[in-house]
Parts: structure tokens; sequence; C-alpha cells
């Protein structure tokens, strides 16, 4: 059940070849349990769940046992007269998902087309792109405290989502193992072409007759692209949050840099393009051995082959301290070092 000393290069999108002490898969909640029996067994001391592995970066050697979550199904548990409650198994595809849902004509994740992972992970992130994030569609998520062994839901307001963040990232980490997810889906569509390049890329497509399914193929079009293909070019998509900062450090921003890409957020607070920040500071196209940062988009690091997680690491330290030196802004990582 539990193999050991196991290459971790084909469960990580970055294409890094790590070794885990253990390995195992489980695709329900009983194998879960024997696994997580055998490992307390063989006294394993940390844990580390993969899904789809398209958001971690791992630097080194894992010394205990890895979970490969394959928990799929995809089923209507509800619905009333504007939604459709969908649940998806943690270990579905996250695209495959949306191209079900955009099949059955439920709305709401269009714009959240060719994301790379799986369901497990969508909650876990937040994750989001052109102008929507998980919680605009999260109804509630069943979860496995390792702990306690037990099973608990997690409502909206349980996960406490910010930018990228939910509570399994920061006070729960590595206490629970997500099973399955409830989205809140819209029968009847929304569209949100606001955001980016949707409008631009619809017009050029000549779409007339604007509808889910365009906006998802014109989601899948920009992110193409823009993002190299991780069977291709080992990456985690987008390496670097957005930064946030007051509106008055914006402006003072704007004055010495006219050309500054921002969006205006909540709270007082203006969004930074993290990949605009990135570029002015020379590093679009670097690249270091098999390590670099992707020639068509700034906010990508990149493994062209055999390149270690720590290379990518060190690249991603000096990227965020020149982007400090040079504008006073300090970048956060949105994926997860291992």
């Amino acid at each position: 059940m539990i193999q050991e000393n196991i290459s971790l290069k084909p469960y990580n999108t970055f294409g890094i070849d790590a070794v885990a002490k253990g390995l195992a898969t489980f695709s329900n909640l009983e194998q879960l349990e024997e696994v997580l029996k055998e490992a307390e067994k063989r006294n394993y001391k940390s844990q580390l769940v993969l899904g789809g592995g398209s958001n971690i970066l791992l630097t080194g050697d894992f010394n205990g046992l890895v979970l490969k979550n394959e928990i799929d199904g995809i089923e209507v548990v509800a619905e009333d007269a504007d939604f459709i409650y969908v649940k998806g198994g943690a270990g579905e595809v996250w695209h495959h998902f949306v191209l079900h849902c955009l099949e059955k004509g439920y709305a709401g994740i269009e714009n959240l087309s060719l994301i790379p992972g799986n369901i497990g992970a969508s909650p876990m992130q937040n994750i989001g792109a052109y102008g929507v994030e998980i919680k605009d569609v999260f109804h509630q998520l069943e979860a496995y405290h390792i702990g306690d062994k037990a099973i608990q839901l997690f409502n909206t307001a349980d996960c406490r989502f910010g930018y990228r963040e939910s509570v399994f990232k920061n006070i729960y980490k590595g206490q629970y193992i997500i099973l399955s997810v409830i989205y809140k889906l819209l029968k009847k569509p929304r569209f949100n072409t606001s955001y980016g390049a949707i409008q631009q890329e619809l017009d050029n497509m000549g779409v007339k007759d604007l509808s889910i399914q365009a906006i998802s193929q014109a989601v899948i079009n920009i992110r193409s692209s823009k993002l190299p293909d991780w069977k291709l070019v080992g990456n985690a998509g987008s390496f670097f949050k957005n930064p946030t900062v007051d509106n008055n450090v914006a402006q003072k921003l704007k004055e010495t840099f006219p050309k500054m890409v921002s969006f205006p957020f909540e709270n007082g607070k203006t969004k930074l393009a993290a990949g605009w920040l990135i570029e002015q500071c020379g590093w679009k196209g670097y690249r270091k051995g098999d390590a670099g940062c992707y020639d068509k988009q700034a906010l990508v690091l990149v493994n062209y082959g055999h390149a270690t997680g720590a290379e990518i690491y060190a690249i991603s330290e000096q990227i965020i301290q020149s982007v400090n030196e040079k504008f006073g802004v300090t970048l956060e990582r949105e994926v997860n070092i291992i």
C-alpha cells in the first residue's frame, strides 16, 4: 500500500525530481484511513497531500508520506430556482470539471478554465482568474481531520477565504485532507468579460452571441498564449501573488513609474501586477542552467529540464529582493514551498 523511496517527478508540474520516503494513493475514505493506520505503524512523522501537484515547489527530498488524492466523481446534489449545486471529488482534474459543467450549461466557473490542478486544491488556494475566485461559487466542502479521524463540513465563512488564501493554507495547514467540494453554480449565466483581455479575445474570435462556452474558449486562448504547457516546460503557473498596497503608496509609485499596471482593490488598497514589476527588474526571459523566468510571462518561473527546486527557489529569492529594491514592494509566493 505504501511504496518507499519514490521519485515525485511525475507528480508535480514543475517536474522536480525529489524523492519521497513513502507514497500512497487513495480513492475513497476507507483507503485513506487504511493508509493513515499503516503510516502510524511505520512511524511516519509528516504527511503531504498531493492532488495535481500544480502549486508546489519541492526544494528537496520529502522525508515523510506523500498521499496522492484520487477521489473522483461529479454529481448534482441539489438545486433551487437559481442555482445548481454540483459536488466533485477532490481528486478530479479541475479543468475536466469545468468542461463537464460547461457541457451541462452550469455557469460561474467558465473564467477559471484551464487552471491546472485538482478540485481539492481549488478552495485551499481560493484559485482565481479573470475576475472570478472560488469563493464566488463555493458552497461547502468535506474534509477529514487527520488527528481526530473524523469528517468535518466547512462552509464559506469557515474557510476564511482571502486572496489565494484559506484556513487550509495557514491555521489548519497539514491538519485536514479535503475529500469533496460542492459548488453553487448559476442556471442563468452572469457574464464576466471585464477583466484582462477577455473582451478583446472574444472580438478576435468573432463572437456575436455571448455564452459561457465562448468565454471559456477565450480564457483558454489567452492562457495558452501566455503560459507554458507544464507537460512541455515544468512550471506551476503564477509563482507570485499580485501585491496589494495602500492607495497613497500606489499613487506615489505611479508618479515615479507612470506606466505601472495597477487595479483598484478593496479597503483603500490597490493591487499591482507582479508580472509587470518583475519584468521592469529585467527578469523576463532570464535563465540560469535549466531554471528560469518565462519569456512570455514574467510571473511564471520554469524548469527547462533538470533544474532542482532549490535552484528555482533561489531565483524567486533574487526576484523578491530586486522588486523590493526598485519599488519598495515585497512580493509573496503563491506556490507552496515544500
